[in-house]
């Protein structure tokens, strides 16, 4: 369906809009659509009637009444406006309803009818102003939603980040709490370390030098230990920083440096004249009675961490008892060791029988004082050669060595054989020290007899080397500890000498080792004995002894005493 107007006027004009915005009502455009066209063809005409002219005007409708269709408006311009080049205008909009039946939407010539029908055509524009402040409405509604919910997002933000803050702030102080936790642990763990270290030695030397292989570099950055020999020693200055004497004197603790040192329990001072640039930490080594000395230390840096120097005169504590108990341990062991050196006997001479002895006192721990030998003459000419071990160590075991060595020699004055003589002794000791015991083997000589008695009290078996190098272990069944609380009559056995013959009377730190027990060790000082030659004995017997004892203590790690005791028959007093 196609209709045509020629524009010419403004009447022309508006009546041509006004049929126009009733047919596309007629065909079902909605409002707004008919609205925005019936502007948009009121400004080209505008346009056109400034131009000049005739122009025409075409609306089509296209589509069956089955499906929707289009409207399909052109504006042609006047000849004169063709041939200055004017383009068509048109626009297609689509149409819901396309009824044949539709009215023409032609508006009357009368002035009234017009004015009506312009005032008509202003309905869309209410409709569409209606809609417009609907949605403006929508708008400020929608706004305000925003709004709100802007609002609330930022509080959310706010919370958001309030927890996030509360939360690394949480984080923050656990992994404080972790870093100081297992600093605390590092701290222990080095003070129960070093403190083994420190306890493990019975030598003050070896502990003072321990000191700074432990606390340098990771706690000082150098160590230095002033022991006092003397009582005027820790009145000395010189060449000691003077925070370490005042520490001497007083007994506490000094921070000497430019700077407060803020150390628990500490006090400070001025910088040392010695070294004004680095501060030092002077600790003393306190004891039950007074300082043992004084501990200086400079800090790995700047200065120390309080909960470090709190560690450091902890462990200055800890050495210092360390050293104490060093020092009364090498005190008692020295005094031990003299009465031990001056309760061993000098070998008689008798004629046919040559002797070598050997005492090594143990180089570590307190295992010193138990082990003895013994050699002297009897009446009728014979000799007496006993060693022996006491259970025990230090004073104690020295002493009851001495009384055990005093009354064996009195009981052999009576003639008796060595079975007899530890017989006797097992009940001496019992009834003087009925928790104390003792090991010990006798063997008796005779210059005019080829003979050797012997008998044994717990004690490892003496060893034979006949005149061919053969080697025999006198493993005879011996009796047992001396002092055990039970009654024993020990064994006497007897063995033929021939000349050349060699007995090794000795103790167990000559042969024992924890790893391996005593027989092994045996077994070894029997193959070294065998190694010797009958004139290598003969001419050089305490040689002997030194070369016997060298590859057996190799292994050692001398932790108790050894006592070996040679005797080497030559033959009768004629021979």
């Amino acid at each position: 369906m196609m209709r045509t107007w020629q524009i010419t006027t403004v009447t022309d004009a508006a009546r041509a809009r006004i049929s126009l915005a009733r047919l596309a009502a007629a065909y079902g455009v909605p409002t707004v659509e008919r609205t925005r066209l019936a502007a948009a063809l009121s400004a080209h005409l505008r346009q056109c009637l400034t131009k000049g002219g005739t122009w025409r005007l075409t609306m089509d409708v296209a589509g069956s009444p089955a499906e929707e269709g289009l409207l399909h408006v052109v504006v042609t311009p006047s000849p004169e406006a063709c041939a200055a080049g004017e383009p068509l205008w048109e626009v297609t909009v689509p149409c819901p309803e396309t009824a044949e039946a539709a009215e023409d939407g032609t508006v009357a010539d009368d002035p009234a009818a017009l004015s009506e029908a312009l005032l008509g055509a202003d309905e869309d524009t209410a409709v569409v102003l209606d809609k417009l402040t609907e949605q403006e409405d929508l708008v400020l509604f929608h706004r305000e939603e925003l709004h709100q919910t802007n609002q609330g997002v930022l509080a959310l933000h706010a919370e958001l980040d309030a927890a996030g803050r509360a939360q690394r702030e949480a984080f923050a102080a656990e992994r404080s709490a972790r870093n100081e936790a297992e600093s605390a642990r590092r701290r222990l763990t080095f003070l129960a370390d070093a403190s083994a270290v420190l306890t493990a030695s019975l030598n003050h030397e070896e502990i003072v030098r321990r000191l700074p292989d432990l606390l340098v570099p990771e706690y000082a950055r150098s160590v230095d230990v002033w022991l006092f020999d003397h009582e005027e020693d820790r009145h000395r200055s010189a060449p000691h920083p003077a925070a370490a004497v005042v520490a001497a004197r007083t007994g506490r603790p000094q921070y000497a440096a430019d700077h407060p040192g803020n150390l628990p329990g500490v006090e400070d001072q001025p910088p040392s004249a010695l070294d004004p640039g680095r501060p030092l930490l002077c600790v003393p080594l306190p004891t039950r009675r007074a300082p043992l000395g004084v501990l200086t230390l400079s800090p790995p840096g700047a200065r120390w961490d309080p909960d470090d120097a709190v560690m450091l005169i902890e462990l200055t504590r800890r050495a210092s008892i360390a050293i104490d108990n060093a020092r009364r341990f090498e005190h008692n062991r020295d005094i031990a060791e003299t009465l031990q050196r001056a309760l061993l006997t000098d070998l008689p001479t008798t004629p046919g029988l040559s002797l070598a002895a050997r005492y090594l006192p143990a180089t570590h721990g307190l295992n010193i004082g138990g082990d003895w030998y013994d050699a002297f003459p009897q009446r009728d000419g014979g000799l007496i050669t006993v060693i022996g071990d006491v259970t025990g160590h230090g004073l104690h075991a020295a002493v009851m060595m001495s009384q055990l060595r005093t009354a064996l020699r009195a009981y052999a004055v009576d003639g008796d054989s060595p079975g007899r003589l530890l017989t006797r002794l097992h009940r001496f000791l019992h009834h003087l020290q009925p928790d104390l015991y003792a090991t010990a083997v006798i063997a008796r000589f005779h210059p005019d007899e080829p003979t050797l008695t012997w008998a044994a009290a717990g004690h490892p078996p003496p060893v034979l080397r006949l005149p061919d190098g053969t080697v025999r272990t006198l493993d005879a069944k011996p009796g047992a500890m001396l002092g055990i609380p039970l009654t024993q009559e020990i064994a006497d056995h007897t063995e033929e000498l021939a000349p050349g013959s060699t007995l090794a009377l000795y103790t167990d730190g000559l042969v024992e080792r924890r790893a391996q027990g005593i027989d092994p060790g045996i077994e070894r000082l029997a193959a070294a004995l065998g190694g010797f030659g009958s004139v290598e004995l003969d001419a050089d017997l305490e040689g002997s002894a030194d070369r016997l004892l060298h590859p057996l203590l190799s292994d050692s790690e001398r932790d108790d005493d050894v006592c070996l005791l040679l005797c080497h028959f030559q033959g009768g007093a004629g021979s």
